[in-house]
């Protein structure tokens, strides 16, 4: 439906650009220009796109070459047709495709886009804590020179950004075996200023998509923004620093390595996907150093008389400690860098033998550059890469669906024998909830409905009062859909609280027409007739009109404020209000007009049954 409607939205769009653009002269390829001015041409969208020209150019023959080549769409000869007529004929190429015409129509018609589509699911809505992480990992190569250069470089570019308040980049990782990040893999923390001091338009999706494109010039480098909090929750619980992670598990790790760019290669093509990078495992530069057995055997030697001294003379040995007052430092021996970085050098280092002499390494061992693994993950025993992406402009849950969609029709039917693919990140959360869910609710309704039948000792009345869950689910799903929420956690917890609430109300209502029933059979006696129930119920239902409308304008009083404030952790609470107030404001006519309704119909079977005689 939303692709059939981009189609049509897109198309009209594009005839009523070319007709306001057949409205206005439009300057030959060539034409002539003062310097700095634009000229207005057409693109394969049909959007009116400025072309800036530089001084000087289109001055002379080459200039109007490099001119029309530049252009996307030119003022056609005789016989070609013109733009007006191509989007007439029902647009351009690029429009032809579903995808380029969904991904256009959702970027101009964000809202209309997302209120076509329905709703999503998601694990939670994202709380904004007014800072961004930024980590990035650099290919397993990278020198640390390198790896500090760009972090110095992303941070004064990161800190030119008008919103930005403060940059902090770590390198390196803590003396602890839970933090195994690589010396490739830096970590900036992003504080940001209030966002009554940011630029006019600017959003916090904005400010990425800003951030994004200034950091994609560094080879193999792929900008992926989390904040603090989300990202640490996010490794601590899946060991995934983005909310999706594919894992592929093997025994081979050149073949899992190849499959995790096929992976990424897919994943890239999908609408929303951003941020997407797989694990490179492969390409560490190593230094070997294999110890020849037999040239050993000839001086005495044994392979760890050998592995010490390049120990020592590549690593580093601590010889000492020296002590300043109440400080202690470690002294280290090792051979300088020039002799460490060149591979003849190292083959000359001296190793000493038992007989006294000195023989060079270079005889003893082979010395080799070679490449290898950065690092090597398990899980459950079985080799493991990963490819992570982020969700951007739609929901996790459709954008998880279409990855495995996409990954079983062209990435699993190719795979290899014992290679294996799974799902991870925050998608694993949102499993894990909708499990739970999937037994509370039902759960909840169950006991709803066993408290009622207590109450009434009928299970026709239970139902009856239990009807209010339907009609405020409607009220609460439309003002949702209205407003764009997705189902979350946040939101079934405001559906929980929905449906209390509107059973209670509910309840005080078929007391209230109880009441007034007995009242007035007791008037009437043998008399009492439908009239007299008819009337009954009316008085009881208008003796309830004004409770029942003061609690549902109590309880939409007290979380309207909700849905205007900014403050941390709204992100959160307008969800969860959200279903609250529009199935208050749907319960409020269903109490009012179909409980009211149903008691009739009730008891009208009630009165027209033949009365029992006490033998019976």
């Amino acid at each position: 439906m939303l692709r059939t409607v981009a189609r049509v939205l897109m198309s009209a769009e594009n005839r009523i650009s070319a007709i306001r653009e057949s409205t206005h002269p439009r300057p030959l390829p060539g034409g002539e220009q003062t310097p700095g001015s634009a000229s207005t041409v057409p693109s394969l969208g049909g959007v009116r796109s400025p072309l800036k020209k530089s001084p000087g150019e289109g001055t002379g023959p080459t200039g109007h070459a490099d001119l029309r080549e530049n252009l996307v769409g030119r003022v056609p000869p005789r016989g070609e047709p013109d733009i007006f007529q191509q989007a007439a004929r029902g647009g351009f190429t690029g429009i032809e495709n579903d995808e380029t015409a969904l991904a256009e129509f959702s970027s101009r018609h964000p809202r209309l886009a997302r209120a076509l589509s329905g709703m999503g699911r998601e694990f939670m809505p994202t709380l904004n804590e007014g800072s961004l992480l930024f980590m990035p990992v650099l290919l397993p190569s990278t020198s640390l020179t390198e790896v500090k250069r760009i972090m110095a470089w992303q941070d004064q570019l990161i800190k030119s950004v008008p919103e930005v308040a403060s940059v902090a980049g770590k390198l390196g990782r803590a003396e602890t075996a839970t933090d195994p990040a690589p010396v490739e893999m830096i970590e900036t923390t992003i504080m940001l200023r209030p966002e009554s001091e940011w630029r006019p338009g600017m959003t916090r999706q904005g400010l990425v998509t800003e951030l994004t494109e200034k950091l994609t010039w560094i080879p193999g480098y792929v900008p992926g923004f989390l904040q603090p909090i989300e990202n640490r929750i996010l490794m601590i619980s899946t060991g995934i620093r983005a909310q999706l992670g594919i894992k592929i598990l093997g025994d081979n790790l050149e073949a899992l390595q190849q499959k995790a760019f096929d992976v990424e290669g897919v994943v890239q093509q999908i609408r929303g996907a951003v941020g997407v990078a797989p694990s490179r495992v492969q390409g560490k530069p190593y230094l070997e150093v294999e110890v020849d057995r037999l040239a050993m055997a000839r001086y005495g030697l044994r392979a760890q008389d050998v592995l010490d001294v390049v120990e020592a003379g590549l690593g580093g040995k601590n010889v000492t400690t020296t002590i300043e007052g109440r400080q202690r430092f470690p002294i280290q021996v090792r051979l300088q860098r020039d002799e460490r970085d060149d591979i003849e050098r190292i083959g000359d280092v001296l190793v000493a033998t038992p007989s006294g002499k000195f023989i060079p390494l270079g005889q003893l061992a082979k010395i080799r550059r070679n490449t290898g693994p950065s690092e090597i993950a398990s899980e459950n025993g079985r080799l493991r890469v990963f490819v992570q992406a982020n969700v951007q402009d739609r929901d996790l849950g459709s954008f998880v669906k279409e990855v495995k969609e996409r990954i079983d029709r062209e990435i699993v039917p190719a795979l290899p024998s014992g290679m294996t693919i799974e799902y991870s990140g925050e998608y694993e959360n949102l499993l894990r909830a909708g499990r739970t869910l999937r037994v509370i609710l039902p759960t909840t309704l169950l006991i709803i409905f066993l408290l009622l039948h207590i109450v009434y000792h009928s299970a026709k009345e239970a139902a009856h009062v239990i009807l209010a869950v339907p009609f405020a689910l409607t009220g609460g799903v439309f003002l949702q859909y209205l407003l764009g929420y997705n189902f979350s956690v946040a939101v079934w917890v405001g559906y929980i609280a929905l449906f209390g609430t509107a059973i209670q109300t509910g309840v005080v209502m078929v007391v209230y027409l109880e009441e007034m029933l007995k009242k007035k059979q007791a008037e009437r006696g043998a008399a009492f007739n439908r009239d007299d129930l008819v009337q009954a119920i009316k008085d009881g239902a208008r003796l309830r009109l004004r409770p029942k409308v003061m609690t549902v304008a109590t309880i939409v009083a007290s979380l309207l404020p909700i849905m205007w404030s900014t403050r941390t952790g709204a992100e959160v609470m307008k969800p969860l209000a959200t279903p609250v107030i529009g199935g208050m404001v749907s319960s409020l006519i269903h109490i009012l007009i179909v409980t009211p309704v149903i008691f009739a119909w009730l008891r009208e079977r009630e009165l027209q049954a033949p009365a029992k005689t006490p033998a019976e």
